[in-house]
């Protein structure tokens, strides 16, 4: 199996997704499911998400559209969950620290994007992203939802702890953690490891932190009398 089969898990099955009762019949087979996601994120990486077809996968995947079919409603859905394959469950951290947290996710986060087929998904993923507003919803909904959602813990934390100011706006600073890494992923092509976590946490915890309150003036003044 290749690599990217041994990382990626099945698919979600998703509330609401459909109102159509399950057909009673064989259980589905995780073998299979590992080999969808795998394959689609394979060819992915080397065709562009426009370029991807179902045939393809099933193809690839050693299985018949059928089984595609069965699974996801459309190709959105289908590559929806390939990304989301990418990254294993996201576990909130807590090391006792607003930095030790946001390092955490941070290097998790550097883990994925340094893998080589995730870095030859996302850059056609993003361009698809911007042109297709179903895949857009299908993306928000799944991979970036539940990132940023463990993200938002670890700053709303912070905030208790008084590491960041209150009043913090938590979307600006979820969009600096993830267009650092998109940026430089997408654009600059410059290093993406631990430093480059290390940097951008630390950027974080200096931009969002508590204002310094002033001394009242009686206190750093002496009277000239």
């Amino acid at each position: 199996m290749s690599e990217a089969g041994k990382r990626a898990g099945g698919p979600v099955d998703r509330p609401g997704a459909s109102s159509r009762p399950r057909r009673i019949g064989r259980p589905r087979d995780a073998r299979a499911d590992r080999a969808i996601i795998a394959a689609a994120l394979e060819l992915i990486a080397e065709q562009g998400v426009y370029e991807l077809r179902v045939d393809d996968v099933a193809r690839r995947a050693g299985v018949g559209k059928a089984a595609i079919y069965r699974r996801y409603h459309s190709k959105d859905e289908l590559v929806a969950d390939a990304v989301a394959g990418l990254v294993a469950e996201i576990k909130v951290p807590n090391t006792g620290s607003t930095r030790g947290d946001l390092l955490e996710l941070m290097r998790q986060a550097v883990a994925v994007y340094t893998d080589p087929i995730a870095a030859g998904v996302m850059p056609s993923l993003i361009a698809a992203v911007g042109r297709d507003p179903q895949l857009a919803a299908a993306m928000r909904d799944g991979f970036l939802a539940d990132r940023r959602a463990a993200l938002a813990e670890v700053l709303e934390r912070g905030i208790k702890r008084g590491d960041l100011r209150r009043g913090l706006d938590i979307a600006l600073a979820l969009d600096t953690l993830g267009g650092a890494l998109f940026y430089r992923l997408l654009v600059t092509g410059g290093p993406i490891d631990r430093q480059f976590a290390d940097d951008v946490v630390d950027l974080i915890l200096r931009g969002f932190a508590p204002s310094k309150r002033r001394a009242p003036k009686h206190a750093t003044e002496r009277d000239p009398r």
